[in-house]
């Protein structure tokens, strides 16, 4: 849809789909003033990350691209990133900081749904885990950014081999920012236990120009046009409070 990749196009999601209007909304601007140390939380554990090259892990453009209450099964992993115009790419941000780009790794609530189409708009249903991106050298991610230029236009899947995904993610597992919030884009559904890592993890600047600041292309398009990329803007904190 136009009004999704306008310009101004998330000031209009509101009109289309309320929840983006609402409360609990992400993402959103991380001040210190406005943490709360919590000491019953712990570490996050992530089981069976590690994949072996036999198992196949699936890659797509989909046009926009701790002590947890339940068990959640990771379904999916993608990336948000700026263009040449709009380098920083996260969506988060940290005391107004941007950083270069921003992963998630998307989790639905195992215990209570069946899969992530049933778990996406239910109030429990899923818990993401925001890495976000900075400049400097990381072969870790070279395992996975190799394979963007194959899904250069929308709906387009690429097949990649497994591989450790716990090497994508921060060393330090037990310092990350906690909150209820929301799915970044429509239909924006208050359904994401959110956790966002402290630390950074690092890519190198030539992975930066060659992966992650190629526009990608909406094959909707009969002209095959590079479709506008928007990030949704920090959103209100004192909306979500509970």
């Amino acid at each position: 849809n136009y009004f999704l990749w306008s310009p101004d196009g998330e000031h209009y999601w509101s009109k289309h789909y309320p929840y983006c209007g609402g409360a609990f909304q992400s993402p959103i601007d991380i001040k210190s003033e406005l943490l709360r140390f919590d000491p019953t939380l712990r570490p996050i554990e992530a089981q069976n990350y590690n994949l072996s090259p036999s198992e196949q892990l699936t890659l797509g453009n989909n046009g926009h691209s701790g002590d947890l209450p339940h068990r959640y099964t990771a379904a999916q992993l993608h990336f948000h990133w700026g263009t040449p115009s709009r380098p920083p790419g996260s969506e988060h941000t940290v005391e107004s900081r941007r950083y270069a780009a921003e992963m998630h790794v998307v989790h639905y609530n195992s215990d209570k749904y069946p899969n992530m189409t049933v778990a996406v708009d239910k109030s429990d249903g899923l818990a993401v885990l925001g890495v976000l991106i900075d400049v400097s050298f990381n072969p870790a991610y070279e395992k996975i950014l190799k394979f963007l230029n194959g899904i250069k236009y929308r709906g387009e899947l690429v097949q990649l081999p497994g591989f450790n995904i716990r090497t994508l993610l921060p060393a330090r597992l037990d310092e990350y920012y906690r909150y209820d919030g929301s799915l970044t884009t429509p239909p924006c559904y208050p359904s994401v236990l959110w956790t966002v890592f402290r630390n950074p993890v690092t890519i190198s600047h030539n992975q930066v120009l060659q992966h992650l600041q190629n526009p990608l292309t909406n094959m909707q398009n009969k002209d095959r046009k590079l479709h506008k990329k928007t990030l949704k803007p920090p959103q209100n904190n004192n909306k979500n409070t509970k």
